[in-house]
């Protein structure tokens, strides 16, 4: 395992549960970057750099279809540097992304993306679909999944399990 991954997927996954808490389904998700001009004062996540952008899902809690914690993350890094062009960076995130979120790590340049569990449902980073590595695209993405793969699955499947 990625050290720097690790630390920085805990992150995400304290992100996620407040998602969980406040009635949206638990993913979290940080933007990290070593490739940063100026002096950011986010908080350093070992090899991987700076935080720079953090989410958690808010569809439920912002009626927003968008509210994803990718989208949220990626906002709010390019809101940090002043660019949308987040290329250098890694994106973190308790659960592979879904076709909507991979297209826009994709549009935002983002460099890498490492996740926690597979969503064999609606993943588009190797499960259903493979948006980030798509080659005829114009960006491709470096993808590590499976990062504490199986503490973001518990925290899906127990959240899910008291709504039922």
């Amino acid at each position: 395992m990625y050290e720097s991954e690790e630390v920085a997927m805990r992150y995400a996954m304290e992100l996620a549960q407040r998602a969980g808490q406040s009635g949206d389904v638990p993913v979290g998700a940080v933007v990290v970057s070593n490739d940063i001009d100026g002096d950011l004062s986010g908080e350093t996540v070992g090899e991987l750099g700076v935080l720079i952008g953090s989410g958690w899902n808010t569809r439920e809690v912002a009626a927003d279809p968008c509210g994803h914690a990718e989208i949220n993350a990626l906002r709010q890094a390019a809101r940090t540097l002043g660019r949308w062009n987040l290329s250098g960076c890694t994106l973190v995130v308790t659960l592979e992304p879904c076709t909507m979120c991979a297209g826009a790590i994709v549009n935002s340049r983002i460099s890498r993306v490492v996740f926690g569990a597979w969503d064999e449902k609606a993943g588009a980073a190797g499960s259903v679909r493979d948006v980030l590595r798509d080659a005829r695209l114009n960006h491709t993405v470096e993808v590590v999944g499976g990062i504490c793969e199986a503490e973001n699955v518990e925290l899906l499947r127990q959240w899910f399990q008291q709504r039922r």
